[in-house]
């Protein structure tokens, strides 16, 4: 009999200007950010503070939705405080947003690690122009929508059964906004190496990959690579999927090897996507599919889980608390194709117990 997952409580739906926070200690970057956000009437900058101990004590007073954090500041830098200001913020998205987030930088990375939603460079010498504009109120206004429709839930949601017999023979992982984090919290409670390949794909622009990759390796034991069209899959290695191409696989005999797609998704636009990654695991494993949908803004894996499905598999997907956007896996799960929706520390405990896996 199919189980039940009940509705989460609702939350509240933006019918007013998004509230948002800078921290920056530049008077020229809250002055310039500060016009920017003036002009639109969709986003209100609600205070403007120059450390994060400011940002603390007006948090304690306020909520806000989405908070603009810069690095570089006199004693306690943006990284530090972010662990901090996430908890006092409880669930505000944070952008970081500063000269030390350029495409692909580590600063950039370690900021999506440790759970911010966003990271975007400020113009040098913050000589700002329409096209910054745009893209950070573009970046505000996608965060702060994705809240909102993550209040507009079905009151019940149907939790597939495992299939029978079910059995791990590779296991692909998809991620988008807040994915680094919640992967993170994945990997450090896994207790024992799973015996079947691992894929990733995490939304992000080929710049970042390199990083990226060398933060999964911090996170897990097992070998972690960027993966290579052709190479054959191993067990208990982990592959990620470059930026500039969607990870997949292929079978080949008694063999399974990875395949990069150069095209984007035609389901999701995105590229990498997890719909091929997913996709190519139940063409090349079939029931021994796991298909692991972390937080992020979209539809991407939707489709490539009802593969995983149709070929026996299972797909489980992180829970809607724990997402920092409960777009990817709120839609697989509508679609009535998840099995367990749990917290990512959860997923490794739920698996060993119930399969002897991780």
């Amino acid at each position: 009999m199919n189980a039940i997952l009940p509705a989460a409580s609702p939350r509240t739906l933006h019918r007013v200007p998004v509230r948002v926070l800078m921290v920056d200690d530049s008077a020229v970057s809250r002055s310039v950010i500060g016009r920017i956000i003036d002009d639109a009437a969709d986003v209100n900058l609600v205070s403007r503070v120059s450390s994060p101990d400011e940002a603390f004590a007006f948090l304690a007073e306020q909520r806000v939705d989405i908070i603009l954090l810069d690095h570089e500041m006199p004693g306690r830098k943006g990284l530090d405080a972010l662990p901090a200001l996430l908890d006092a913020a409880h669930d505000a998205h944070v952008i970081m947003l500063s000269s030390h987030c350029q495409r692909g930088s580590k600063t950039a990375v370690a900021a999506l690690s440790i759970g911010a939603s966003d990271a975007l460079a400020k113009p040098s010498a913050m000589d700002s122009g329409p096209e910054f504009a745009e893209q950070l109120l573009s970046r505000i206004r996608r965060l702060a929508s994705a809240r909102c429709q993550n209040s507009a839930e079905a009151d019940r949601l149907i939790l597939r059964p495992f299939p029978e017999g079910f059995a791990v023979h590779c296991i692909g992982i998809g991620a988008s906004t807040g994915g680094i984090h919640a992967l993170a919290e994945l990997l450090s409670a896994v207790s024992a190496r799973p015996g079947s390949p691992v894929l990733i794909t995490q939304h992000l622009p080929a710049a970042f990959i390199s990083h990226y990759a060398k933060q999964v390796a911090r996170m897990t034991d097992m070998p972690v690579s960027i993966a290579r069209d052709g190479e054959v899959l191993r067990d208990d290695h982990v592959y990620i999927a470059p930026g500039e191409a969607s990870l997949s696989c292929i079978r080949d005999g008694a063999k399974v090897r990875a395949r990069l797609i150069a095209e984007r998704d035609m389901l999701s636009s995105a590229r990498p996507s997890v719909n091929p990654m997913f996709a190519g695991m139940a063409q090349s494993y079939g029931a021994g599919s796991l298909g692991i949908i972390l937080t992020g803004i979209g539809r991407d894996g939707t489709a490539g889980a009802s593969a995983v499905v149709k070929a026996g598999g299972a797909v489980i997907v992180q829970d809607e608390t724990s997402s920092t956007v409960w777009g990817m896996p709120g839609s697989a799960a509508r679609a009535g194709l998840v099995s367990a929706c749990l917290a990512p520390h959860e997923m490794p405990h739920y698996l060993r117990a119930h399969f002897g896996l991780g």
